[in-house]
């Protein structure tokens, strides 16, 4: 459509003998200067947060990232009568506390709690009155950062501080104990290769198949 009204033009604007080109000019006393576009200032840490909330306990978990990709996780386990949409806004606000400790200034939160986002942001009204001083309290929170920016997420982006948040809630420990940290190994085989101790024949690898042919027993 954008070639054909560009040909109707043309044919209805023939060129004839008269036909000047277009002066244009920009005078230099007009021409004062260009102001430089600042650019948008950015969060450069990163903070996930979620909770979990099941018949074993509640289980919260916030997982602070540096500009450098250093992880600095924070979880903690509820012992009180809490909703999910209460766990939510609590690591939030753990995560955004341990964020404030360690002198951070620009955070970007994300979270798959659509309804915090859009509360905190003042998007949506707060109707749940356990929900309002959560939202009240993360706001002062927030407000001692430079720059806090928030974002939601879908939760399959959310999946490792959501495992986590579920696994602290279904842990059974002592007040104020430590749990050490979980170390996942990599295994690249199968655990009885590495039971296998390695002998030395100076046989070729296909000695063994050569000797099964040449002794004639075969299977159909």
């Amino acid at each position: 459509m954008k070639s054909q009204a560009l040909a109707d033009h043309l044919a209805e604007n023939p060129v004839d003998e008269e036909y000047e080109s277009l002066k244009t000019y920009f005078p230099d006393e007009e021409v004062m200067h260009i102001d430089e576009v600042e650019k948008e200032e950015k969060p450069s840490w990163k903070l996930f947060f979620d909770g979990a909330a099941n018949m074993k306990g509640v289980g919260i978990e916030a997982v602070l990232i540096s500009k450098t990709g250093h992880h600095y996780p924070v979880t903690a386990q509820l012992h009180f009568c809490c909703t999910n949409n209460m766990a939510k806004y609590k690591v939030c606000m753990l995560g955004l506390r341990l964020a404030v400790d360690m002198g951070v200034q620009k955070v970007l939160v994300l979270g798959d709690s659509d309804l915090l986002v859009h509360q905190i942001q003042g998007e949506w009204e707060t109707r749940d009155l356990k929900l309002i001083p959560y939202r009240q309290w993360l706001q002062d929170l927030y407000q001692r950062l430079r720059l806090v920016e928030f974002r939601h997420i879908p939760r399959i982006h959310n999946e490792v501080v959501d495992a986590l948040a579920t696994l602290a809630s279904m842990l059974h420990h002592p007040d104020k104990a430590y749990v050490d940290p979980l170390h996942i190994q990599v295994r690249d085989q199968h655990a009885y290769c590495n039971m296998v101790e390695e002998e030395l024949d100076g046989e070729p690898w296909f000695h063994n198949i050569r000797e099964y042919i040449r002794s004639g027993v075969y299977l159909v």
